[in-house]
């Protein structure tokens, strides 16, 4: 029987004495992250800022918690992300800056810097050798891949590409450069739906790489010659007109997720969290949330990442879905897989199976309430 991963969870009921910051570092401590040696270390806390607008990204009291620990410790922790490929308010280090002060993630309220992994426009980062099926290297952010320590928190949720997005995503995707974003996103590449197409040249404005062009009925035309995949024609089209082709490559961007966790953790103590709270059915990238597709649920932790998404999946699986969410549109019925039912042409468990395969971890854990 394959060894099982520890997964440590706790509820969010509170009682005088123990509010939710101290369930927090109760858990951690629970979870065996004293374990790590952190004197005078370099400690990366990979989080996502949240793109303005979107309210429901991790807030930055739990940030706080985290780092105040992580001091008590010996280590010298700072906040972290890298830039995105898409052009929106987290596209290079000025802006994607003003994004999390305006979020709240300040050193006033977090108790560290804010360090953008990527540098100013992206394109600073180490090359780490990984040697796996798709990637040799990974482009990793430079104060991520120099960090001594790695620690996640990332805000469990639906997602667009992978089903859902938990540890692996905002680790692997999240700490890639924009060429690294760039090699995970390359076999994902949008199209036009042309009779929904309105001419309004949105996509045109919106692609950095000059990729889609109008053609003589003023239809958008993408030139896959110069496409990276970046999804940006998406994001900005009002009329489901840009939209991602999802097949094989769903896998395959998931896949390459998985090389790049490994290449951000390889030879590091690494810990992570996942907070199972406003769990809307799309990523944090959006500058909006819709409505959680189930009730808030908890805080989980864990040396493995990978038990631990398996963990959060299957929590949410378990638990009743909230009317009036998306999965309501959908005709999904109780009983149902969530995000297979919130993305039917993403195969969420690829992620995991590579992850698993690969070493990363394992899908089979006990799972201890704190």
């Amino acid at each position: 029987m394959t060894e099982q991963s520890k997964v440590y969870f706790t509820n969010l009921r509170v009682r005088p004495g123990m509010n939710l910051l101290q369930k927090l570092e109760k858990l951690m401590r629970k979870a065996g992250i004293e374990q790590i040696d952190f004197k005078e270390q370099f400690v990366a806390i990979k989080i996502h800022f949240g793109e303005p607008g979107n309210l429901a990204y991790i807030r930055p009291n739990y940030a706080a918690q985290v780092v105040r620990l992580v001091r008590e410790l010996g280590g010298r922790p700072f906040l972290t992300d890298a830039n995105t490929l898409y052009t929106g308010r987290r596209a290079n280090a000025v802006d994607h800056l003003e994004s999390a002060m305006e979020n709240g993630f300040n050193r006033m309220a977090v108790g560290c810097d804010v360090i953008i992994a990527d540098g100013l426009k992206g394109t600073d980062y180490r090359e780490v050798f990984i040697n796996q099926k798709h990637c040799k290297t990974a482009k990793i952010g430079t104060a991520i891949a120099d960090a001594d320590i790695v620690i996640s928190m990332s805000h469990f949720k639906g997602h667009e590409m992978t089903g859902f997005g938990g540890a692996l995503k905002n680790l692997g995707m999240g700490s890639g450069s924009r060429g690294g974003k760039m090699e995970m996103h390359s076999a994902s590449k949008p199209v036009i739906v042309l009779e929904n197409c309105v001419g309004c040249r949105m996509c045109v404005r919106s692609c950095p790489e000059e990729a889609i062009t109008m053609n003589a009925d003023k239809k958008a035309v993408i030139d896959y010659a110069l496409c990276i995949g970046c999804g940006q024609c998406v994001a900005v089209c009002q009329y489901d007109s840009a939209q991602v082709k999802w097949d094989a490559a769903a896998d395959s961007a998931s896949e390459k997720i998985a090389e790049y966790t490994l290449a951000v953790i390889q030879g590091k103590p690494n810990f992570h969290i996942n907070f199972i709270m406003n769990v809307s059915p799309d990523c944090d990238c959006w500058n909006n949330n819709d409505q959680a597709i189930v009730q808030d649920l908890g805080i989980m932790a864990s040396f493995d990442p990978v038990a631990l998404d398996r963990a959060s999946v299957d929590m949410v699986n378990q638990t009743t879905a909230l009317p009036g969410s998306r999965l309501e549109e959908k005709g999904f019925q109780e009983g149902e897989d969530k995000f297979g039912a919130l993305h039917g042409d993403v195969r969420w468990s690829a992620g995991l199976d590579y992850a698993e395969e690969i070493g990363l971890g394992t899908q089979n854990y006990e799972l201890i309430e704190v």
